[in-house]
């Protein structure tokens, strides 16, 4: 297949992701005004649903903006050489390959990303600041940048050199070498990234002694589930929205609270939450998405090798020279359809697994709390309570809060 008609086919696959986006938008949005159903008309008053409502507009209508800039700046750079560009700028500093590809993915980074924060201050400053939920000041939003660009050339561009240098040693069996390094580093991360990375972004601190900690505890001793690290994290610098989250093993594993989930809920809505938390541990959904990450990883890193070696793809991205960084983002797109069916599966699953790790909680401790924590955490982040069904199908990680709630009474 020559390189004019994969950049078709890469054209076309950006196009056909762009208009099935934006139907799915424009249907999701079209829900906003039905009817909220009768189990959920205790989440919002009348004003409080009027403000949800012109969140979620906003948000649609700013989402379709910004899609829209992206969709057209990544036509134009295909279309008018940006890539050939790029890469001409970055052997123009150095001509060995992995200083190359650092170069070009890196120009390719921080161009990006400078050319996305008007609009991602926009949404913090302007419209998360109009509804109450902007914590954030100015100077938070451009360090967390720069901390961000920091960790992404330390440790994206350490992978990626490592991955162009099994690449030349190794030729096309590059791929079975960089998925040894993914999976380490994938198990590195999931058990430390509480301790090393968080850190970088947000405080920690030991949940104090109280009756909320002898509660968390108690429940976890009596479903066998060994409890020592509970962390609260200072979401409230950043959002007003709140959050819970698990994360590690072994002894590594831990809970972190954020102070905003405190603050708005009962104590025993909070152990519910745990107790849905624990639910993912002990049924396993952590590992099996793990698991599941690591295999897709595998074949997708043995596909690329199949296509790495052929000069179309960099030359169908307008790269005149073949290269393995060219080739890497013609790929990326190639994938990308496949990259959607693994992501439709691993979101069922993931929605499936909440609906088991509610079931846990219910089981194990009540539904009722966390009925109510639901709510509450619906309403304190304006969620959409009536989503389209196809816009929950291609997004959601989770069920709508309708689901939840009857799979939790039912």
């Amino acid at each position: 297949m020559n390189s004019s008609i994969l950049f078709y086919i890469i054209i076309g696959i950006l196009s056909a992701q762009f208009i099935l986006e934006t139907i799915l938008d424009y249907l999701n949005s079209k829900r906003y005004q039905d009817p909220v159903p009768q189990e959920l008309n205790d989440v919002f008053d009348s004003k409080e649903y009027e403000k949800s409502q012109r969140y979620k507009k906003t948000n649609y209508q700013f989402g379709l903006v910004t899609s829209t800039f992206t969709f057209i700046l990544t036509l134009g750079f295909l279309t008018f050489g940006g890539f050939e560009w790029i890469d001409s700028m970055a052997r123009n500093i150095s001509d060995n390959p992995i200083v190359v590809a650092l170069l070009f993915f890196g120009i390719i980074m921080i161009g990006s990303d400078l050319l996305s924060t008007p609009f991602s201050y926009y949404q913090t400053f302007v419209i998360e600041e109009k509804f109450g939920f902007n914590k954030s000041t100015k100077k938070l939003f451009f360090l967390d940048k720069l901390k961000g660009w920091l960790m992404t050339i330390i440790l994206g561009g350490g992978i990626l050199a490592l991955v162009i240098w099994f690449f030349q040693w190794a030729g096309s069996n590059f791929w079975i070498y960089t998925w040894a390094v993914v999976a380490l580093f994938s198990v590195f991360m999931n058990m430390f990234y509480s301790k090393l990375i968080v850190p970088m972004f947000n405080k920690q601190t030991p949940l104090e002694e109280g009756s909320l900690k002898q509660k968390l505890e108690t429940y976890a001793k009596n479903v066998g589930f060994e409890l020592k690290n509970i962390f609260v994290i200072d979401g409230s610098k950043r959002s007003t929205k709140a959050n819970a989250y698990f994360s590690g093993f072994g002894k590594q594993k831990r809970v972190t609270l954020y102070d905003t989930l405190i603050n708005d809920l009962e104590e025993d809505e909070i152990v519910a939450v745990l107790a849905h938390e624990v639910g993912h541990y002990k049924r396993k959904h952590i590992i099996f998405n793990l698991l599941a990450s690591l295999v897709l990883t595998g074949i997708t890193l043995f596909i690329l090798s199949i296509f790495i070696n052929n000069p179309q793809v960099s030359l169908a991205i307008g790269v005149s020279q073949p290269s393995f960084h060219a080739a890497l983002i013609g790929f990326g797109i190639l994938y990308s359809p496949i990259s959607e069916i693994t992501g439709l599966v691993m979101n069922f699953l993931s929605r499936k697994f909440e609906y088991e790790a509610d079931d846990f909680a219910k089981d194990t401790f009540a539904a009722m709390p966390l009925v109510s924590s639901l709510k509450k955490l619906s309403k304190n982040s304006l969620s959409n309570l009536t989503p389209h069904p196809a816009y929950v199908f291609m997004h959601y990680s989770h069920p709508p809060l309708i689901a939840r709630i009857r799979n939790l009474k039912a």
